[in-house]
């Protein structure tokens, strides 16, 4: 296979002590870096400790070491960092469980070096080769941002709001022309928003006046910083389309933005649905919910400021602006949501067999309602394979597509190389939640059939029947079958390989079969996904993540359902999406 050459681009975020308040804080700015993930940006996440944290440890380093003596100011660096290094291993955690694959680095461990005085120093190099060896193998590096080493000191950290000035020197080191500091506001305003409700955002302003009108909120070191470096800062909030950019450019104010939360209906709760709803929660000031869809309210009991109903109408009713279908199945929530995008609500779906067998008419509905359809979840889980194969397509076309793009096969087939029986390895499955009560779907390969279908719909706009497409299944596999071929230097993998033929016909097929243990797809374990994917151009391109666990799948509805948000706070779109009877649910198609 002919490598691929080109680097992805690297976006830099830092996550200040005003967003990371509380440990589920964490869940949210995991869910920022999903987003720039999905783009196909390779993302350093520079962090602060949690709110509070610093000042807890400076204030208990005075009381050990003060008492009427000058506190060593080595020693109380040593101990500042703590926070900072707490916070980066919390944020690690955090991004594995949405299955990003993540690297977390102290400043030794990437020769990040300073010079100053040891509670007031400016960054002055690091070990380049080691930064760009841990991109490469990871889509997220995460960063303590307020510490770093000194040849004389040892540690030292980077002053009040030091976490700036990280950032925007990984930004610098790492060829990123932007860095995106994420704060408890929207942007730099001409006053303050807290007392001025009414005060004007900036869209833009030079280096200069960004020094004088944004005191307190960011690091003057880290200004002046970019400015030297060329480096631009944005000012933003947690999932928000708009920033604050500081760049050479002269000050020019945004236009307002009056934003209404939108109205949600959720439609099933299981797994993912309860992972979705989690994440809703937990943005009251975005999204109003509905009556949440589920076939047992009564057994739903004690979820604060959620309603449960078994009456599909209730869910539906008051014209939502957004329905996302989590209930499973492939006819009733395809009409269900045909109906609902031909009224002009936009659907967020991780429902590969709806889609792969209604992919005509959910389209065709969303055109005649003027509304969204997005299913970035629907293939790869939290694994973003469609965004990638929409990049290429634009880019010149693809030419071939190999994965392994069903977890829970995957995790069977590496439960038999332990030499577990295969019912015992699918009521593991089952007991983990990756696989379903009936695993039929994925032991049969229908689901990567389905997923597959919709691969090659986006990649060659071509229709094809999943049942068209020819399936192994892993029960004709045994578990004596799969150790003896890893003996031999092979692994058992579950492959969805579709590819354009030299006479433009195309091949498509589900297959069980060994592949060497250095091939690309052999390394996929347990619920992981794993794409190969060759180019027109002949290059080829490797995605590796979670493909199935309520929290990757979540992570990847909810991307949609931030993307989807964006666009409907416009102001042009929410005085569209207010016409009409408010009272009126969304019409059902026969």
């Amino acid at each position: 296979m002919k490598p691929d050459h080109a680097q992805p681009p690297v976006c830099v975020l830092k996550f200040g002590s005003s967003v990371l308040e509380t440990d589920a804080d964490y869940q949210a700015a995991a869910q920022e870096v999903f987003r720039h993930v999905r783009r196909g940006e390779k993302v350093i996440a520079v962090v602060s400790a949690l709110a509070g944290e610093t000042d807890a440890l400076l204030a208990q380093g005075e009381r050990v070491g003060g008492n009427g003596a000058e506190p060593h100011p080595g020693f109380l660096a040593r101990l500042a960092r703590v926070g900072e290094l707490q916070s980066a291993a919390l944020m690690g955690l955090a991004l594995a469980r949405v299955g990003l694959r993540t690297q977390v680095m102290d400043p030794d461990e990437m020769g990040l070096m300073a010079e100053g005085e040891p509670l007031d120093s400016n960054l002055a190099s690091v070990d380049r080769d080691a930064l760009h060896s841990a991109l490469s193998l990871n889509e997220v590096l995460v960063v303590p941002g307020f510490t770093a080493q000194h040849a004389k000191h040892g540690v030292v950290t980077l002053g009040r709001g030091g976490t700036d000035l990280t950032a925007v020197f990984f930004a610098a080191e790492a060829g990123a022309a932007r860095v995106r500091l994420i704060k408890d506001v929207d942007g730099v305003y001409a006053e303050d928003p807290a007392k001025n409700p009414d005060a004007e955002r900036y869209a833009e302003l030079d280096y200069e006046k960004a020094a004088e009108a944004s005191k307190g909120l960011i690091q003057p070191k880290a200004i002046w910083a970019a400015r030297d470096a060329g480096v631009v800062i944005e000012i933003a909030a947690m999932g928000a389309a708009e920033a604050t950019r500081i760049c050479s450019a002269p000050a020019r104010k945004a236009p307002a933005r009056p934003q209404l939360p939108l109205r949600v209906a959720l439609l099933g709760c299981g797994a993912v649905g309860a992972g979705v709803l989690a994440h809703l929660k937990a943005r009251p000031e975005l999204f109003e919910l509905n009556p949440v869809l589920v076939r047992r309210p009564e057994t739903r009991k004690g979820q604060a400021g959620v309603v449960f109903t078994a009456d599909l109408d209730r869910a539906l009713a008051h014209q939502p602006d957004l329905v996302i279908e989590a209930m499973g199945g492939a006819d009733y929530p395809a009409t269900i949501m045909e109906g609902a995008l031909a009224s002009g609500a936009s659907v967020v779906t991780a429902n590969k067999a709806a889609l792969a067998r209604h992919y005509d008419a959910l389209h065709a509905a969303a055109r005649e309602g003027g509304s969204r359809l997005a299913y970035s979840a629907s293939v790869g889980g939290g694994t973003p394979i469609l965004e990638a194969l929409e990049r290429l397509v634009r880019a010149g076309g693809v030419r071939r597509i190999e994965g392994v793009m069903n977890g829970t096969a995957n995790f069977l087939l590496d439960r038999l190389a332990e030499g577990t029986d295969f019912e015992a390895a699918v009521k593991r499955a089952q007991d983990l939640g990756f696989a379903e009560a009936d695993p039929a779907a994925d032991v049969d390969g229908h689901d990567a059939a389905d997923k597959l279908s919709l691969l090659i719909r986006e990649a060659f706009a071509i229709a094809l029947d999943p049942a068209d497409i020819p399936k192994d299944s892993l029960a004709d596999v045994s578990a004596d079958k799969v150790q003896s071929a890893r003996k031999e230097g092979l692994a058992y993998k579950q492959i969805g390989l579709c590819e354009l033929l030299p006479d433009g016909s195309l091949k498509a097929e589900v297959r069980v079969r060994p592949v060497p243990l250095n091939h690309p797809l052999a390394g996929a374990r347990n619920e992981e996904n794993r794409f190969v994917i060759t180019g027109s151009d002949h290059a080829v391109h490797a995605l590796f993540g979670k493909g199935a666990g309520r929290w990757p799948t979540a992570a990847a509805v909810f991307a949609d359902v931030m993307d989807i948000q964006r666009r409907l706070s416009e102001p042009e779109a929410q005085s569209k999406a207010r016409k009409g009877e408010p009272d009126r649910p969304l019409r059902l198609r026969a």
